[in-house]
């Protein structure tokens, strides 16, 4: 395990520091709309999955309403938090998934995107932001009893949620994304938008900052990665590492397997970093 060790006036400079940047995003979702959702960008990056769950756990998000799972087995439990691949759905999770964070004695809180999985509205890269926290309120959980897990693009919401809530219980991040604007990039049609470059950046460095995001973030924290991960390299996930604040914190590298093949790969190895790291949490 890694820790990063804080002197007290380096922690009241992030805790100020984050306020800050709090009330300005705050003040931003009221007033703007980000370039990153047309459909240019947001179209193009994200794949919805129509895959559905039988009996979904409906979260309203204003007019949104989105398809989740939910599974209570202890009242006084921590609950995993769990934000999905791109090109996945919650249904993809239910029941293997979540049956085994039960047996690690975890509640289950599967968080499903706009437009995915049965969810209404369209999925939208900055919209989607929100979502995280107005599920974990719609819950009833407290960030204190929340282990939030973002697996690659759901790392950005997973982040998003530790900044918005850095008492959170830990922070999961698997084949997790530092910077986005390089995968917004690849999947961009700028010339057709008559967007720029530099403007994609400047959005994406107002939004996605997971430098700025982690460096708030003190509680526990794992990152999960495939050393041979094709399409998210493991630079991801040391600048994510080197980045966060947390003091207990721990980057395991898969020698086995790729970025969707890092789970089967490498089942006994992860399921182990995954159960001694909530066995830390002392709960």
């Amino acid at each position: 395990i890694q820790s990063a060790h804080s002197e007290p006036i380096k922690e009241r400079y992030h805790s100020l520091k984050y306020a800050s940047e709090t009330a300005l995003r705050s003040e931003h979702s009221m007033t703007m709309t980000s370039l990153l959702d047309l459909h240019a960008l947001s179209g193009k990056y994200l794949f919805p999955q129509n895959r559905k769950l039988k009996k979904p756990y409906w979260v309203h998000v204003n007019s949104i309403e989105l398809a989740c799972y939910h599974r209570v087995t202890s009242d006084h439990g921590l609950t995993l938090v769990h934000f999905h691949g791109n090109g996945e759905a919650v249904s993809d999770y239910v029941p293997f998934f979540a049956d085994l964070f039960q047996d690690m004695g975890l509640n289950q809180l599967f968080i499903e995107y706009r437009g995915y999985g049965g969810s209404s509205g369209q999925a939208k890269l900055v919209a989607m932001l929100d979502d995280g926290e107005s599920v974990l309120q719609a819950a009833g959980i407290r960030p204190e009893n929340a282990v939030v897990f973002g697996r690659s693009i759901g790392s950005l919401y997973a982040i998003e949620l530790a900044y918005r809530q850095p008492s959170l219980a830990g922070l999961i991040i698997e084949s997790g994304i530092a910077d986005p604007c390089e995968r917004f990039l690849n999947y961009a049609d700028l010339q057709a938008s008559g967007i720029s470059e530099s403007e994609v950046r400047a959005e994406a460095a107002k939004y996605f900052n997971n430098e700025l995001k982690l460096s708030n973030y003190f509680n526990p924290l794992l990152i999960l990665h495939a050393e041979h991960d094709g399409l998210i390299d493991l630079s991801h996930a040391q600048r994510n590492d080197q980045w966060a604040s947390s003091k207990q914190k721990r980057l395991v590298q898969f020698p086995n397997g790729n970025h969707n093949t890092i789970f089967q790969a490498n089942i006994r190895a992860y399921l182990t970093a995954v159960q001694e790291f909530v066995e830390g949490l002392g709960r």
